[in-house]
């Protein structure tokens, strides 16, 4: 008996570890013959134990039902059950499924009968909110979250002793080697099972290399995404729980957050790189050794090993285990994703993510050059950055860019040319791709204008040579010459050059690619992607100098939003939490410095798409000219604003020039003021106008100033938000927001305060895109005219064409407002805004003094509005916003009959809306998912943001020269994006 109640498993000397024959009729048996509680049961899945869901009659959840495997004896519970117990007194912050215990303290924990044998029963607490698994994505807080509570579970169990502790299991990682020797006969194809075992024994020679310096503690071992549990409260998937003791045990500590992170592999969208929140969350809280960081990734390849050779021994010897046989192809994806990379690139992404990376290596001083009787003086360095100008107006999308950059500098009398190590080339970025592009290069293309010998640098041995191809060693590094394959090295695999040595001829005109790796490290392609280019970047070294260049510097800004903050302030925000670093646009795409393309979908700065040759040229040629104040006589902002009240219906035949809409706004509601002489102004709730004084007060979007309808001054009013999808009147009711603002501003004037002005946008940008009913304009123009007031119309985000089949949106309503505001597509980026409105209202103005803009209508200014109408005009924008938006509004509809999430697809053209809902019925904002959502487009290549009061609205506002192809790539992004998310009908 003794040796019984003491005994702990060795997995190595069992058979196989059946799961407990137990049925729900069994379990509602146990439950009440051995705990005294009547419930229903029923089966949850489990690899080794039997565990069931105990509820009551009206179905709530009482307790878990665990039968441990036969094989675990009272020692191994009792250690379980006090680690969890240790957890959840360290850290009452997390829910953790302890034992149930009566009320003098000992567990509800009995031995019982199956058909596996006698096992021990016990009754645990249940923990609502459901695990993380399935395969749907994890956002990055998600997965920082996991590594958190990873963390926190070692540290509670870092001093934990007990003799349960001390078992052999298949699950811990300091016996995968084995494990994996003794169940891999169970994967039948070969080719997997060569895979499995080859991997098992690259990860394992690594992990022995440190073994003896790596930290042993209590472990859970099995907090993965099965055993992490969502906090009930979260509107995301966000653990605070955690479950399932059984395989605790005494092993190397790291391996807690090694066996987390494999889980993380199989959901959707989730490669190694975007497990790395979790590895800095679990430094965070519990620091990782040098070592330990060495050994990480090792051992997630050995639990992902591990995972398919147990997984098909399992399904083998146990076939009515379902749980088993349903995990079989996520865990061969969770071993596709963990041998993805060489060991080594993993190994040093998840240093430098903690700040342990090494020291760059270095290439030693060559000999000689390795183009004989080339100086680095004869060497143009061609950039092929970012910030190029060579790769302006678009030409980052040309096919064979490099060469005829390469050519055209030679030509121009270049020696030779040559790119820089470790920078991001935009040239190998495509316009639209939902992964990033192989853009950091690992070593150096050079171009020799004239025949030229390759020699060696430094004496050495040539270790492969083929047509276009030689490798020799270069002290500890491999330098690899890559030519075209016409050329043949003369030299031979074996052969021990001396320095200055001929390697290769080159005729005139031909590239070579040098690059220099560790000796030890495995082969590096030409070409990485940005997020595992420091991993693969530590395994070469700048092969520069060996051209006489100096050592490129590849040191990132990495403080820029830390300096930012520093000096910008802070309530001017920036898009996304890590956003990524923008210093290019060409039409609707922006570039990151990591050469990474984006879709921009919500730019209305720029109606004409970024950078518009037309624009930058009339800037450029007007900056060489002249660019002074409006008060000088000149023909631009005649031209200019005798273009613009040509756009506006009679009266409004007025203009005056301005800088930005919040300035254009304020601007229209002083005219207003001053011509009707009344000072009150009626506004709607809900909407924006800027940050002005006069152009903030009748603001009253609660994400713009939560404290808007309270801290309005007394002259302005507001009447209800007129939306007739989610405000108090909703679809055909909507015709009453008319009548009742009417009625508010009869009331203002019946009070003696008549409105001297109505504003609002002519479209509702600000939630979403949402067409105003039918006839309101109509109806509220008439009244606040009536009292002797003037309509304003905020036409900042929606005019000028955006909205397809209108070019202003009043035109929509069919009213025409007394003064128009108008910004955001005047300038298409540069800033430029207008009033325009009668000469009547106009000349009220001097009753207030005159006015003035130093820069609004300056020439520079006013030829850019000019190319802007021009531009508009010849490339017919506002017919390729109806055309395309039609397009993209009618495909988004087609999403939304898909997802539930989707409650409505708003607008017209180019500015449209998707709202997303939790419930059709009740319209509850999605705000937590909309912003989930933005941030997984933006992993696969597209800008979006959320707008609305409640933020749970998708602002669809792209440049208008955005075509079909774009449009389409977006949809299909969200797409994805839904189904990643675990969104449907």
């Amino acid at each position: 008996m003794l040796h019984d109640e003491y005994r702990t498993i060795d997995f190595f000397t069992q058979d196989a570890l059946r799961v407990p024959q137990v049925t729900p009729a069994q379990a509602e048996r146990i439950a009440v013959q051995s705990f005294g509680m009547n419930a229903h049961a029923k089966a949850l899945g489990s690899q080794q134990d039997a565990n069931f869901l105990l509820c009551a009659d009206d179905g709530a959840a009482l307790a878990i039902l665990k039968i441990a495997n036969p094989a675990f004896g009272p020692t191994e519970i009792e250690a379980q059950d006090t680690a969890a117990d240790l957890i959840a007194a360290a850290h009452p912050e997390l829910r953790i499924a302890t034992v149930l215990r009566h009320p003098d303290g000992s567990p509800y924990c009995t031995m019982v009968d199956t058909e596996s044998g006698s096992a021990i029963a016990r009754l645990l607490q249940y923990l609502p909110g459901g695990p993380l698994s399935g395969p749907r994505h994890l956002s990055p807080s998600t997965v920082a979250a996991m590594g958190t509570i990873a963390g926190k579970v070692s540290t509670a169990l870092r001093d934990f002793r007990h003799p349960g502790l001390e078992r052999v299991l298949q699950w811990d990682l300091q016996h995968a080697d084995r494990v994996v020797a003794k169940l891999a006969e169970h994967i039948d194809e070969p080719d997997r099972r060569t895979a499995i075992r080859a991997a098992t024994a690259d990860a394992w020679a690594q992990v022995q290399k440190l073994a003896a310096v790596l930290p042993s503690q209590a472990v859970h071992l099995d907090l993965t995404d099965d055993n992490l549990i969502c906090s009930p409260d979260a509107r995301l998937p966000m653990p605070d729980g955690v479950i399932d003791f059984g395989d605790v045990t005494t092993s190397w500590a790291v391996g807690e957050l090694a066996v987390s992170l494999s889980s993380m592999l199989h959901h959707d969208g989730v490669e190694p790189h975007h497990v790395l929140p979790a590895v800095r969350a679990f430094h965070a809280v519990r620091p990782l050794s040098p070592e330990e960081a060495e050994a990480l990734w090792p051992l997630v390849v050995l639990r992902a090993a591990g995972l398919v050779a147990s997984g098909r021994h399992q399904a083998a010897v146990d076939e009515d285990n379902a749980y088993a046989e349903a995990a079989l192809d996520r865990e061969w994806r969770i071993f596709e994703q963990a041998t993805r990379l060489p060991l080594p690139v993993m190994i040093h992404l998840i240093k430098d993510a903690i700040g342990l990376a090494d020291v760059p290596a270095r290439a030693d001083s060559p000999v000689h050059s390795l183009l004989r009787g080339l100086a680095a003086d004869d060497i143009t360095l061609l950039d092929l950055s970012t910030g190029a100008d060579s790769m302006d107006q678009g030409a980052w999308l040309e096919a064979g860019i490099e060469g005829r950059l390469s050519a055209s500098a030679l030509a121009d009398g270049a020696t030779a040319v040559a790119t820089r190590y470790g920078h991001a080339r935009l040239t190998q970025t495509p316009a639209l791709s939902a992964i990033s592009a192989a853009t950091v290069p690992t070593g150096i293309d050079l171009w020799h204008g004239r025949a030229a010998v390759v020699q060696a640098p430094a004496a050495g041995t040539v270790l492969a040579t083929a047509p276009g191809r030689v490798e020799i060693t270069y002290g500890p590094q491999v330098l690899t010459l890559s030519f075209p394959r016409m050329v043949h090295p003369v030299v031979t695999a074996g052969s021990t050059v001396q320095a200055g040595g001929d390697l290769a001829q080159l005729p005139s005109g031909t590239s070579v690619h040098i690059a220099l790796r560790n000796a030890d490290s495995p082969s590096v392609p030409p070409l990485v992607r940005p997020e595992y280019a420091v991993g693969w970047l530590a395994l070469t070294a700048d092969p520069g100098p060996l051209i006489g260049l100096p050592v490129a510097d590849r040191a990132e800004q990495m403080d820029l939003l830390d300096r930012r903050d520093a000096v910008f302030a802070t309530v001017q925000e920036h898009y996304y939490a890590n956003p990524p670093r923008i210093e290019r646009g060409w039409r609707h795409h922006l570039l990151s410095t990591d050469g990474r393309s984006y879709l921009d979908i919500v730019n209305n700065v720029t109606p004409l798409g970024h950078a518009h040759p037309r624009v930058e040229q009339a800037v450029s040629r007007q900056l060489r000219r002249l660019n002074t104040n409006s008060r000088f006589h000149y023909a631009s902002v005649v031209e200019f604003t005798e273009r613009l009240a040509a756009l506006l219906p009679e009266p409004l035949d007025t203009v005056f020039l301005v800088n930005s809409g919040s300035e254009a706004v304020d601007l229209g509601l002083r005219l207003a003021i001053g011509a009707s002489g009344q000072h009150d102004v009626v506004a709607l709730r809900e909407a924006y106008h800027g940050w002005t004084y006069a152009s903030d007060a009748v603001s009253t979007s609660l994400q713009d100033n939560p404290n808007a309808l309270a801290t309005r001054p007394s002259w302005v009013h507001t009447v209800d938000s007129p939306n007739s999808y989610r405000g108090r009147h909703r679809g055909a009711d909507a015709v009453r927001y008319g009548p009742e603002a009417v009625a508010v501003i009869d009331e203002l004037a019946a009070s003696g305060r008549p409105p001297g002005a109505f504003v609002s946008e002519t479209f509702y940008g600000n939630a979403g895109g949402v067409a105003l009913p039918d006839g309101y304009l109509a109806e509220v123009y008439a009244a606040v005219r009536r009292h002797g007031g003037l309509a304003v119309a905020d036409e900042v985000q929606v005019g000028y064409g955006r909205l397809g089949h209108w070019f202003w949106g009043f035109e929509q309503q069919q009213v025409v407002p007394d003064v128009v505001c108008v910004a955001k597509a005047m300038g298409n980026g540069h800033p430029l805004g207008a009033v325009i409105t009668s000469k009547t209202v106009a000349d009220r103005y001097r009753d207030q003094g005159y006015f003035f803009s130093s820069t609004g209508g300056s020439p520079v200014s006013s030829v850019v509005g000019l190319s802007v109408l021009d531009t508009l005009r010849d490339e017919d924008l506002q017919g390729n916003a109806a055309h395309v938006g039609g397009r993209l509004k009618s495909r988004l509809e087609a999403l939304a009959d898909r997802y539930g999430i989707i409650g409505a697809v708003h607008g017209s053209g180019l500015y449209l809306g998707l709202e997303l809902v939790r419930d059709r019925v009740t319209l509850e904002p999605a705000t937590e998912e909309t912003a989930e959502l933005c941030d997984r487009m933006l992993d696969l290549g597209v800008v979006v943001q959320p707008t609305g009061d409640h933020l749970n609205i998708l602002k669809i506002k792209p440049p208008l020269c955005i075509d079909a192809t774009a449009v389409d790539f977006f949809v299909d992004m969200l797409d994805r994006a839904l189904v990643q998310l675990g969104y449907s009908c």
